[in-house]
């Protein structure tokens, strides 16, 4: 019950949401964020932010107007299904969804969240009787028990042991090493490119080779592009660099719009056989409803429309060069690397010190950006596609004013 004067933000959050959230805030002044547009946030004292985080959510920027409007419209006339009848929210988006995924991949199945697709996935593999699950080093798939099974990071999963038997980790990017982890009893999960492991590329010709020993030891490949889809890489997806099509492929974060959370798996008709044959096996009571789906549907729509996936690629190029040239100018002693593909770019510091306070010191020029999960050396750019040349110009002038104000400190 609230009584008089309702409390700061922080200190609800220390009562009902999370004292280490509440705590952690403190370190950035305690902002809030209320209101957002295109790559930027406004906080509750109206500051403005460039948005370069989001953890991939925000390819479209915020509040887009097609998917907004999509939204609204069907939370006026229908928001949420009975389950009962056909929706056609739901069959529009699927189709739009399979338009734009690889060759063969045209059952989709829809989620509330990243890690409900891994989970969906996994148990789809079951019923073909993959009961061994093989993923990599560093990936990052979901903090659900199935999901953080296949999160080969000892830190998130030590307190919820025991986890899904079965499961074994190998090194990414090292084709020879899962070819000596699979048989026809094995689940294989990957990611085109680690996004939270720190934004690490394979070589060349992994992915390739990953599906030629999958289709070989009868063993069943799933790719996660829940980060790194729907144009996040400056292609639609990591898959089309190799032209490779799996089994299942995981789609999210960007699906949602930056609106409406939503996620899909997108198998092809053998793999799906068991799911299409039985709808009620593997439910979900608000998955695909209408107003997640006019979001998913709008999203899919506006990338094509705007060329999102070609204005990634390009942008991605334009900053990752005017990265690089701060980072040689201003502070090579405390960059390790950087690297990217389209929109997805992390910069590695030589330690984990000073990636905090590089995300610190962006934060006080009003630039958000994400450390990575997995590899908390690696501070990750994932700006929207829809960024302008003065949201440029404004990331950059950051990131250097940054670069050399640490390299005189530490």
């Amino acid at each position: 019950m609230t009584t008089g004067t309702e409390p700061a933000v922080a200190e609800l959050y220390r009562r009902h949401l999370s004292k280490g959230r509440a705590s952690l805030a403190e370190l950035t002044g305690g902002d809030q964020e209320v209101s957002s547009h295109a790559a930027h946030v406004l906080g509750a004292d109206g500051r403005r932010f460039l948005d370069c985080g989001g953890y991939g959510v925000f390819l479209l920027g915020h509040t887009h107007p097609a998917v907004v409007e999509a939204v609204v419209a069907q939370a006026r006339s229908h928001p949420m299904s009975t389950r009962l009848l056909l929706e056609p929210t739901a069959a529009r988006a699927a189709a739009a969804l399979a338009g734009v995924t690889p060759e063969g991949l045209d059952r989709v199945h829809f989620v509330n969240s990243g890690a409900e697709a891994v989970e969906a996935a996994v148990k789809l593999a079951r019923t073909h009787g993959k009961r061994r699950l093989v993923s990599a080093i560093g990936g990052f798939h979901g903090k659900t028990m199935g999901a953080l099974s296949l999160t080969a990071k000892e830190l998130y999963q030590e307190p919820f042991r025991p986890l899904l038997a079965d499961v074994s980790h190998v090194p990414y990017g090292d084709a020879a090493a899962l070819a000596g982890a699979i048989d026809a009893d094995t689940c294989v999960v990957l990611e085109p490119v680690q996004g939270e492991g720190g934004v690490i590329i394979p070589p060349e010709g992994y992915l390739t080779e990953v599906q030629r020993l999958c289709r070989a030891a009868g063993a069943f490949l799933v790719l996660d592009e829940i980060q790194t889809g729907l144009g996040r890489l400056g292609s639609w997806w990591g898959a089309d660099r190799e032209r490779i099509s799996p089994d299942v492929l995981l789609v999210g974060k960007g699906l949602s719009g930056g609106v409406v959370p939503v996620a899909a798996m997108v198998a092809t008709d053998a793999a799906y056989e068991p799911f299409s044959r039985d709808p009620f096996l593997h439910t979900s009571t608000f998955a695909a409803s209408p107003i997640a789906m006019a979001a998913a549907r709008a999203a899919v729509r506006t990338i094509e429309a705007e060329g999102l996936v070609e204005r990634a690629a390009a942008l991605g190029r334009t900053l990752l060069d005017g990265l690089t040239r701060i980072v040689a100018e201003r502070c090579p002693g405390l960059v390790a690397g950087i690297r990217g593909a389209g929109l997805l770019i992390g910069v590695e510091f030589r330690d984990e010190h000073t990636a905090g306070a590089f995300v610190l010191e962006l934060h006080d020029r009003g630039v958000l950006v994400n450390h990575s999960l997995n590899a908390h050396r690696v501070i990750r750019f994932t700006p929207p596609a829809v960024l302008t040349p003065s949201d440029v110009d404004w990331l950059l002038t950051a990131f250097d004013d940054a670069a050399t104000t640490l390299e005189g400190t530490l």
